[in-house]
């Protein structure tokens, strides 16, 4: 039996149905998961009782659990009669046990058992998963249960016979098929590391044979809208490209003769695969009887080599070597031990391989084996000495290829010393919580000068990030405060709570009274709003003081708080706009997923040269993916313009409207020295929004590296995507468009705009500062590129483009609003004919109207359907103003923050703001006005305009009470639509009449 335990911890609930007869419950809980049952206590007449009890269950086999479920249903017991009645039941998925580190308390709403059940409430459970062998299964309920033996009939279905725990975990099936709700949150995360058989190893990985390149793929230009049309050399482009599972041609895939295998987005790469394992019994070089052994790989032009180890000749490397095979120009393989020396490194024997006897392993296969080579002098004749090597051709697929040395991505640099800086990885980001910190109040506060009185405020601090609340005078020696702060923490949990109460003595001069230190991991975790409950904590003295003196002076400062880690939110940790992931803190509120999205970064073309070497510029670069908390590195390609990355990553998908973005980067850590410093430069990057693909469908694309600089906007290379979105269930992803965008916390207890703004800074530094501290780091410069960090700085070129786009939106409305002003007007005599029989249609018609509207849109729609994009959106330079921003506004775009420009300059462009502002300002006002004007109707500031309104209401209301409502609409609509020689170029009386009103613009300074 597995070690395994499922713990329940029934807390509380609350709002319970009376059903006594008097007002109240005895309520208790009882507790069913696979063939165990288990009950609380009985609370005496409490609609909302506190148990805070905890049951195990145990787990036969953990590799059922998906097909399990946890029941708990809530009764209210009659000692007296032995019976009970039901108050409502919860029932929760095995898809939704998290670990208990993971575990929160959750309130589920109470569910009817049948239609004429009266069921209300909530029940307060933490259900967790626990392997400790100590911990021992709870005691059962006794076979001859008296509250058991009165059930009625009708309720004996629900209530299974308590037998013994059995071996199986399979549910009876009146359960398994009960029609109830059942909770959901996260799929096969817990469970999965119990599978003997992963669903990856089903998938069957093939080699080709090797074959020629295929020609250059087929490039199309995909035109966009007439709104958004910018240089050729700036648009996306489609490709046609020959991936591992076909041709790809209009986003469907011509299947290949073969099978394909999982790394069906990319070109199939053959590598020759050469791990050096260890070496024994090597010979002593040295006059001194030592050697300092080390290998090295050759291929022709191409070499690898290992780390060297001092005084030893039976070192063990167990490093692998990839070399392209399309590169290879030479047959045969040589692996030649050396001694280093500091002069001449000496030759200590070879082995030598003839290529074409090289096996082609296909991955579900095992590892190869490793074999001994006895070592050769340089005549081909046995020396002392064995090698032992296994050596292999294979494809991206290969387990060794992420943690091999690669000969297209370590030209002409040391690989040893750079190794780790080179190779592709995949970053899991840390899961980040909000801290939340009520301070309430703080007592007997002990100032040292007791001859006045303390102006204290509480200091919050939580690794870098400080918050302090308002002073307030302790007239009392107490104060009160009832403030919030909220902070980021991530897990693992290493940085402490530290609040320290403080007395401002004077300007710029604060003393510390007291302080107290809170661990995360003692905190109280919470996934709903419930309330957190206060505690007391003694403030300690922050020196050390006399001993006698604190026995004279007891120090008994304490500060009340509220501390809970919010699970229930989600810690924007990049850009609200480019969002890649939405699911709450809490593992508990997370949905199944609903897709897969595949990503193949194929190559980059026309790269600019980041930097010279030997004369001639030239790149060493990598691309970086992120999407949820999963980052993926491809490899550094040395000393390319042009380089071909061919690696594949795959992401679950929970929401459909989020982002994926690419990045291209210059690798600066490989021992040569920048102008910049060793900082990695950008390239550019792209982002895909995944609700604008079509599920199934493959997009191969060529996506300019678009990058503003100083001097305008540059195109920096092409880089060659292929993507594909599988979605799970339609039904799902259609019911994730009703859904809120965030989850339900962000809602319930919103954040402000600056706290949003603070918390994600903190959120990207915590999130950079950990990826950094990773092997190989994910440089602070990478990820904060990629999460947009400075997207929220003023920007004159963002604030133009940004109008423009609003201008945009509105352009509709302008355009109808002149075309209405032409009909008005007698423009095309049939046009207005047409619209005033339409007109009297829709008047005698009301009901008429709305079905109008929306069959115009759905024509509208379907009409749009033939010209739907039929390739992702990508960046545009002329919706982002950046074709004639003026130099000027990119300098100040580019400036840091805060500003590192010269007096002048900056009071230039100061003034420049205040005459925008100035404009906004002005157009406010005009706002205002118009508003303070329509308020003036019936406040009688103006005596006659008041009076000559209030007659025109009663005159209204009159005429209004005796014609029909048809008829003054009629008479309405002609009179906007008369003809022109009815029409008088002076303003109408009652726009005379509203002008004349009077505003506030006269009270103002």
């Amino acid at each position: 039996m597995s070690n395994y335990k499922l713990g329940v911890e029934v807390a509380s609930a609350h709002d319970l149905m009376p059903k006594d007869g008097q007002g109240s419950s005895n309520p208790c809980v009882e507790l069913h998961f696979d063939d165990q049952k288990f009950r609380t206590t009985i609370k005496e007449k409490d609609l909302n009782p506190v148990w805070n009890e905890c049951f195990y269950f145990n787990i036969a086999d953990p590799t059922l659990l998906p097909e399990l479920a946890l029941e708990a249903s809530v009764y209210n017991m009659n000692k007296a009669t032995h019976s009970r009645s039901f108050l409502g039941k919860v029932r929760i998925s095995g898809t939704s046990f998290v670990l208990h580190a993971d575990a929160v308390v959750l309130h589920f709403p109470l569910e009817k058992r049948g239609i004429f059940s009266r069921v209300k409430g909530e029940l307060g459970l933490k259900v967790f998963l626990i392997d400790d062998p100590s911990i021992k299964a709870s005691n059962p309920l006794p076979a001859n249960d008296p509250y058991m033996s009165s059930v009625s009939p009708s309720l004996a279905h629900e209530v299974p016979s308590q037998v013994p725990p059995v071996t199986h975990a399979n549910p009876p099936a009146e359960n398994r098929h009960e029609s109830s709700h059942t909770f959901h949150s996260i799929p096969k995360e817990v469970y999965e590391h119990h599978s003997s058989a992963p669903f990856s190893e089903s998938v069957r990985y093939v080699v080709d044979s090797m074959k020629p390149e295929p020609p250059p793929p087929r490039i199309i230009r995909m035109h966009s809208g007439p709104s958004s049309q910018q240089p050729v050399d700036f648009a996306l482009k489609e490709t046609r490209p020959f991936l591992g599972g076909g041709q790809i041609v209009g986003g469907r895939v011509i299947r290949a003769e073969k099978p394909s295998s999982t790394y069906d987005l990319v070109e199939q790469m053959h590598y020759l695969f050469v791990r050096v394992v260890k070496a024994r019994d090597l010979p002593t070089m040295d006059i001194t009887g030592s050697l300092d052994p080390y290998v090295e790989v050759r291929v022709g032009n191409y070499k690898g080599i290992t780390k060297h180890f001092e005084k030893n000749q039976n070192p063990e490397w167990n490093e692998v070597f990839a070399f392209a095979k399309e590169r290879m120009q030479a047959s045969i393989l040589e692996v030649v031990v050396k001694d280093k020396d500091l002069l001449k490194d000496d030759f200590v024997g070879l082995v030598r391989l003839d290529l074409n006897d090289v096996p082609i392993r296909v991955p579900p296969d095992s590892p190869l084996a490793p074999e001994w080579y006895r070592l050769e002098d340089k005549k081909s004749e046995k020396t002392k000495g064995e090698l032992m090597l296994a050596v292999w051709i294979g494809t991206q697929a290969d387990e060794a290829f992420p943690e091999a040395w690669h000969s297209d991505a370590a030209a002409h640099v040391d690989a040893s010393a750079v190794g780790s800086h080179i190779r592709s990885k995949v970053y899991h980001a840390p899961r980040l919580w909000y801290v939340r910190v009520n301070i309430v109040e703080a007592q007997d506060v002990i100032i040292a000068d007791k001859t006045r009185f303390p102006d204290i405020y509480v200091k919050t601090q939580l690794g870098n990030q400080i918050l302090r609340t308002r002073t307030v005078p302790a007239r009392t020696f107490s104060a009160f405060w009832n403030e919030d702060h909220m902070f980021v923490a991530a897990e693992p949990f290493e940085d402490h709570l530290i609040l320290s109460v403080e007395d401002r003595v004077g300007p710029n001069k604060d003393e510390v009274i007291g302080r107290v230190v809170i661990p995360l991991a003692l905190i109280e975790k919470r996934a709903d709003d419930r309330i957190v409950h206060g505690r007391w904590f003694n403030l300690e003295r922050p020196v050390a003081i006399d001993v006698d003196q604190i026995k004279k002076d007891k120090f008994s400062s304490r500060i009340h708080l509220r501390v809970c880690l919010d699970g229930g939110y989600h810690v924007l940790d990049e850009s609200t706009h480019y969002s890649s992931d939405l699911r709450p803190t809490a593992k508990q509120l997370w949905k199944p997923s609903i897709g897969l999205l595949e990503l193949g970064i194929l190559k980059a073309e026309g790269l600019h040269p980041m930097k010279t070497r030997e004369g001639k510029g030239t790149s060493d670069t990598y691309c970086v993916a992120k999407y949820s908390q999963k980052w993926v590195r491809t490899r550094t390609i040395i000393n390319g313009l042009s380089p071909r990355y061919n690696e594949q990553y795959t992401w679950e998908v929970f929401d459909p409207d989020t982002v994926l973005t690419v990045g291209v980067f210059d690798n600066r850590q490989l021992g040569e020295k920048s102008p910049n410093g060793n900082k990695d430069a950008t390239i550019g990057k792209v982002r895909i929004r995944l609700s604008t693909l079509e599920a199934g469908r493959v997009y191969t694309h060529a996506y300019p590296l678009l990058v503003l600089h100083p001097s305008g906007v540059k195109k920096m290379g092409e880089l060659h995507l292929a993507l594909r979105f599988s979605s799970t269930s339609l039904i799902n992803m259609m019911y994730m468009y009703s859904k809120p965008l965030l989850p339900k916390m962000h809602y319930i207890r919103p954040l402000t705009m600056m706290q949003q703004d603070m918390l994600r800074l903190q959120a990207v530094q915590i999130v950079a500062a950990r990826l950094n501290r990773m092997e190989p780091p994910l440089r602070k410069e990478v990820v904060e590129y990629m999460s947009d960090v400075n997207s929220h700085l003023w920007s004159m070129r963002r604030s133009k483009a940004n109008f423009f786009r609003l201008m945009s939106v509105f352009s509709g409305v302008f355009a109808v609003s002149k075309w209405f002003g032409d009909v008005c007007m007698w423009r095309n005599p049939i046009t207005t004919v047409l619209v005033h029989i339409l007109f009297l249609m829709l008047v005698c018609f009301p009901e008429l109207i709305l079905p109008t509207i929306f069959l115009y849109m759905f024509l509208i729609g379907i009409w749009n359907y033939r010209y739907r994009p039929r390739y992702p959106p990508h960046m545009n330079t002329k919706i982002s103003h950046a074709e004639a921003v003026n130099p000027d506004e990119l300098d100040e775009e580019f400036d840091t923050f805060p500003t590192s420009k010269s007096a002048e300059l900056v009071r230039m462009r100061y003034d420049r703001l205040r005459s925008i502002a100035g404009r906004i300002q002005t157009v406010v006002g005009d706002l205002a006005t118009q508003g303070e004007r329509i308020q003036s109707l019936l406040s009688w500031r103006d005596p006659r305009a008041t009076a000559i309104f209030v007659v025109f209401c009663l005159m209204a209301a009159l005429v209004f009470y005796v014609t029909p409502l048809q008829v003054l609409a009629a008479l309405a609509g002609f009179y906007v639509m008369r003809h022109p020689r009815f029409r008088y170029r002076m303003p109408s009386a009652p726009i005379n009449f509203f002008r004349r009103l009077p505003a506030r613009t006269d009270s103002m300074l």
